[in-house]
Parts: C-alpha cells; structure tokens; sequence
C-alpha cells in the first residue's frame, strides 16, 4: 500500500519536473523581473540610536546594489548618518576601492593598439566631486534644484575625486581612450572643459553632453544611445565608470563596470 502511494506521488509529480512543452522565451522573457511593493524603511523612530545607524547602514547598501530603485529622497532620521559617511572618510575610502579594482583590471587586459579600445567615464560624482554644493545643500536631502544645480556647475569649482583622477591617468598610461560621457547639457560644454582641466584632467578623445534633442530621455536611455553610437563607429568598451547604475546598465555595456559610491540622489 506505501509502495503505491509512493508510486502516484512520483506520477503526479514528474510532469512538473518534465514539461512536456519547451520554454518559449517570448512568453517569459529573461530575466523574469517581480515588482513588489515599496518597504517604507524611514520609519525608524521607534529604534535605538545604534539600530538606526544599522537601518541606515543597510539602507545604502540596498541603494548601492541598485536594490532600492528607484529612490527619491534621503530617508530623514539618515541624513546625519549620510553627512557622516560623505564627509567622514567612509566615502573616500570606498571610491579608492573602486579604483584600486578598475586598475587591476585595466591592467589585466591586452590592448589591440589599434586606439578603439575605451574607457568610458561619467563625470558628476565620477571624475568631479559636487560635495562642495551638496554640503550647503543637506548632502542630498533636499529636494533638487536644478537652477541651483547649474549656477554651482558654471562657477567650474567642482574639485577631482583623487583616486578617479589616479585611476584616470593610469588608464590613459596604459593606452586606453577615453570618452566622457555626461548627462551635462551641451551649453555647460565650455565650463566643464575648464574645470576637467583644472582639477587635472586631460587628453580624452570625446566629452559628450546632452544636445537640445536629449532632453527628457532619462539617463540610460540617453547613455544607452551614445554607446550605441560608439560601438557602431568600432569602438570596443573596455570599462566604464559612474557613480549611477544609469552610468552602466542599458545597451552596449562595457565589458566590465565599476559603480563608485552616492547615497546622496539616484538618476534613472
């Protein structure tokens, strides 16, 4: 009696492990992405101070593993915890590992030499830092004006992010291209070349910015379309750097990416 009740379960259960009917890949497209609904994770006010800087703490990570997306707006009992980290040493430390890593692999590879192998870098909170306008701007937990935004972006006082800067030159020393590629519209073209040349950095193939017929794409359809572009002229993408997944998801992706590190706003 066991043995046949065995033997029914087993036969109701193999054509679940055997379908019958192939996979069809136009019917469930890969990969098979479930929205859930939003957590709300800043209501921490019933927490200790200890267990809010580990709600906070696992917050960024979520945001930095893409996670969280999309996301508005800092939640508010972590706007000191991310104030601390920017300015803290925690941030620094973190872009320098992103660094030290996108180095070794540039260094890994063997170039053709025939200049169509690229690295591609964002420029905002990749190669320029804007800390100095988002301090007097709640490190991002204000809402954003873009008005504001610009007029910090013509004075040309965005300081480099060091380790970018070190990364940047080696990748250059190594015989790398480099392309720019900026969600920076066109007519901040002239500002942005002075201040990439006083924060020291030089000798890119192409700085390219958003032109009238840009706007209101969102940033990775917008980067998506320029590598396209790159990729269709022979580029080969070697790396990319950027600090938003929008730097490096979409079409023509590199062969290998490196997101740097910003709790401070998200860019779909």
């Amino acid at each position: 009696m066991i043995f046949l009740k065995i033997v029914i379960l087993l036969l109701s259960v193999l054509p679940f492990a055997f379908p019958q009917e192939s996979f069809d890949s136009d019917i469930y497209p890969t990969p098979l992405i479930l929205e859930y609904p939003k957590i709300n994770v800043a209501r921490f006010k019933d927490f200790s101070k200890e267990e809010v800087q580990l709600q906070c703490t696992s917050w960024r990570v979520a945001v930095e593993a893409n996670n969280l997306s999309p996301w508005e707006r800092i939640p508010e009992e972590c706007i000191d915890y991310v104030k601390d980290y920017m300015t803290g040493g925690g941030y620094e430390i973190d872009l320098e590992r992103v660094s030290i890593e996108a180095g070794l692999y540039a260094r890994s590879l063997n170039l053709s030499g025939d200049g169509k192998d690229v690295w591609i870098f964002d420029i905002d909170e990749t190669l320029l830092s804007n800390l100095p306008y988002y301090a007097e701007h709640g490190h991002g937990s204000e809402t954003f004006d873009s008005t504001k935004f610009d007029e910090w972006v013509e004075t040309g006082m965005a300081p480099s992010i060091e380790s970018s800067l070190e990364l940047y030159e080696e990748v250059l020393s190594l015989g790398f291209r480099v392309i720019l590629l900026t969600g920076r519209s066109e007519r901040h073209r002239s500002v942005t070349v002075q201040n990439l040349l006083s924060a020291g950095f030089r000798e890119w193939d192409k700085l390219i910015l958003r032109s009238s017929e840009d706007h209101g794409k969102t940033a990775t359809k917008y980067k998506s379309e320029k590598r396209n572009e790159l990729v269709e002229e022979g580029y080969r993408i070697m790396g990319n750097s950027g600090d938003q997944w929008s730097d490096l998801l979409g079409s023509s992706m590199s062969q290998r990416s490196f997101k740097l590190s910003n709790p401070m706003y998200y860019i779909a």
